[in-house]
């Protein structure tokens, strides 16, 4: 089974994060944290600002690692490592994405996510991140 290595934003804007609905493939409609894959020589850091930059034309500062995640997917295998992230730059544009939502404590439970992300919206409530 083919591993992907992927990083993962928690953008987090006062007391609410940024949720992304996927576009495009197999999970298209799930809800996740945008992100992408890490690409050969690239830090972590270094690679989800750049994907937060290609998706949502938006700035990045990654603040700190929250989780890593890995999860089995039918087709493949993820590793996820995950960020908290804040916007330095830019409001955040749908480049990829179908829709995109702020959620905090109330509802962030109220968005069907991927299934690698449900262990990340745990992480978020255990850290009262929101």
């Amino acid at each position: 089974m083919k591993t992907y290595h992927v990083v993962a934003a928690i953008i987090q804007q006062s007391d609410r994060i940024l949720a992304t609905q996927r576009g495009y493939g197999d999970y298209k409609d799930g809800w996740e944290f945008p992100g992408g894959k890490i690409e050969p020589g690239e830090l972590p850091e270094e690679a989800l600002v750049r994907e937060i930059r290609e998706e949502l034309a938006t700035t990045v500062t990654v603040e700190r690692h929250v989780i890593d995640v890995s999860w089995d997917y039918p087709q493949f295998h993820l590793e996820m490592s995950c960020f908290l992230c804040t916007i330095t730059g830019g409001a955040p544009r749908l480049l990829e994405h179908e829709a995109a939502k702020w959620l905090g404590a109330d509802d962030i439970d109220s968005v069907d996510w991927l299934p690698a992300d449900i262990g990340v919206v745990e992480a978020i409530k255990a850290q009262h991140i929101v």
